[in-house]
Order: C-alpha cells, then structure tokens, then sequence
C-alpha cells in the first residue's frame, strides 16, 4: 500500500473523531450543561482546524516536495465543510427550530453570525465545486473560484474570534498560523513572478 493511501485512511478516520465523540457523548449525557453551546463550540472549532490545515498542504507540498500529500486537500477541505455544515445546523436547527424569519434577522443583526453566513456559503461554494467534474467545466475560474478558501479561513477565524467565548490567546495562535500560510503564498508568488 502506498504511504499516500495509508496516511488518508489515517486522517479520514482522525477527522471523524471529533463527530463520532459528540454522538457517544449525547447518548452517555455528557454534553455539558449547555449541550446546544457545546455542539455549536465544537463543531466550529473542527471547521477551523481543518480549514487551516487544508491550507497548509500547498506550503508542505512545495517546502518537502512530497507531491502526493496535495491528494490529502481535498479530502480535508470536505472535512472542514462537514463540520462547517454540523455547525450550521446547530444554529438553524437546534438554536432557531428552521425560524427562517429569525435566522435572516439574526444574520442581519449580529456581525458574527453574517460573517458565520458568509464563511458557509464560501465553503459551500467550494464543496459543491470540488469534484473532478467540476475542476473540468470550469477549468481556469476553478481556481481562480477555488481561491475563496483564502477569504473564508478569514471570516471563519474573525467569526471565531467576535463570538467571544475564546481566549485571546487562542485566537491569536490560529491568527499566527492563517498568517504564516498566507504570507508563505504571497511569498511564493513574488518570488516565482
């Protein structure tokens, strides 16, 4: 079996995890006082991980020169989606009972929650683009679609950051990171230009 095989067998197991603990931790009780908090926190969190990892495979790629490893983004860019989605549907459901009324109000009224809106309906974009099938029909504005992940990785750490329930220097640790990713690519640019 190839190294590449293995290690996404690895990680598809890994990224399920997070998910699997929450199902095993409803059934046991264990959600905290506040289960709806605790679904939303987690589930956001996993997006965001998983978003900026899915961002740091083109700089390991080109830093190690392991191609195969660019085989691993797309997987995890779904995986940040798949969590985005749980995270969505925390709110939507559990939060707001499908009031689509008070949703639209809420998006409208609390910055966080657009840039929330914001940062799902990019990574929805990118999820339903991101088949072989796609990359074909569109060719060239594929990637130029694609680039999206940038903005959302932005939104999503900015979100992150307004909803207040975290640490500073949490914040601040992905901050660095997003930085560091970003500042590799216009790096690289520049100096292939």
């Amino acid at each position: 079996m190839k190294p590449i095989v293995l290690l996404k067998r690895v990680i598809f197991a890994a990224a399920l995890i997070p998910a699997g603990t929450l199902v095993v931790d409803a059934f046991r009780g264990k959600l905290t006082a506040n289960p709806i908090d605790f679904i939303t926190d987690t589930t956001g969190v996993w997006a965001i991980r998983l978003l900026i990892t899915t961002l740091s495979i083109t700089p390991l790629r080109r830093l190690t020169g392991w191609n195969p490893i660019i085989q691993l983004r797309r997987m995890l860019g779904l995986f940040a989606f798949f969590y985005a989605t749980l995270h969505f549907l925390t709110w939507s459901v559990l939060d707001w009972f499908f009031d689509v009324r008070s949703m639209g109000e809420d998006v409208v009224k609390r910055p966080f929650i657009t840039l929330g809106m914001a940062t799902f309906l990019m990574l929805l974009s990118l999820a339903v683009t991101s088949t072989k099938a796609s990359v074909r029909k569109l060719g060239k504005k594929w990637t130029q679609l694609h680039r999206l992940i940038y903005a959302a990785s932005i939104t999503a750490l900015t979100h992150f950051w307004l909803v207040g329930k975290v640490t500073v220097t949490e914040v601040m640790y992905w901050a660095v990171v997003l930085t560091a990713l970003l500042g590799f690519r216009v790096w690289w640019v520049v100096r292939h230009a």
